[in-house]
C-alpha cells in the first residue's frame, strides 16, 4: 500500500462543469481511468468508492443529489465485509478504523521535544502501539 494507505475514497468533484452538466458518461469516464491507475500502483478498484460530486453546490455531498438521477450509490467489496451508500458523508462514515494493537510492546516516536521553564523537559510524540 502506498505510504500505509489501505483505504481509498475517490470524490469526482466539479460534476456541475461537465458538458452537460451532471453528465453520467463522463463520470464513467473519470472512474473507469482513475480505476486503471489505482490497480496499476496495488489497490483492488472493488474496494474503492466512486462518488460524483459538486462541492460548490453541495451535490452528493451530505445528501442525495436530485441532479444525478443516474447515480444509484456506491458499493465497495473488502475482506472486512461490504460497504454501500449514495453520498460521499456516507463513503467516509464507511472508512473502517485501523486496527491499534494495545497488545504490544509501547511504542512512542518522538515528533519534539519542548523545555518549558519552571516545569522541565516534554517529549511529544504519538503511540503507535501499546498503551502508556
Amino acid at each position: 500500500f502506498t505510504l500505509g494507505v489501505k483505504q481509498l475514497i475517490v470524490g469526482v468533484n466539479k460534476m456541475d462543469s461537465t458538458e452537460p452538466p451532471y453528465s453520467e458518461p463522463r463520470f464513467e469516464e473519470i472512474k473507469k481511468e482513475v480505476s486503471s491507475y489505482i490497480k496499476k500502483i496495488g489497490y483492488n478498484p472493488a474496494a474503492v468508492a466512486f462518488v460524483p460530486i459538486s462541492g460548490w453546490h453541495g451535490d452528493n455531498m451530505l445528501e442525495p443529489s436530485t441532479k444525478m438521477p443516474w447515480f444509484k450509490g456506491w458499493q465497495v467489496e473488502r475482506k472486512e465485509g461490504k460497504g454501500e451508500g449514495k453520498c460521499l458523508i456516507e463513503a467516509l462514515d464507511a472508512i473502517l478504523p485501523p486496527a491499534r494493537p494495545t497488545d504490544k510492546a509501547l511504542r512512542l516516536p518522538l515528533q519534539d521535544v519542548y523545555k518549558i521553564g519552571g516545569i522541565g523537559t516534554v517529549p511529544v510524540g504519538r503511540v503507535e502501539t501499546g498503551v502508556v
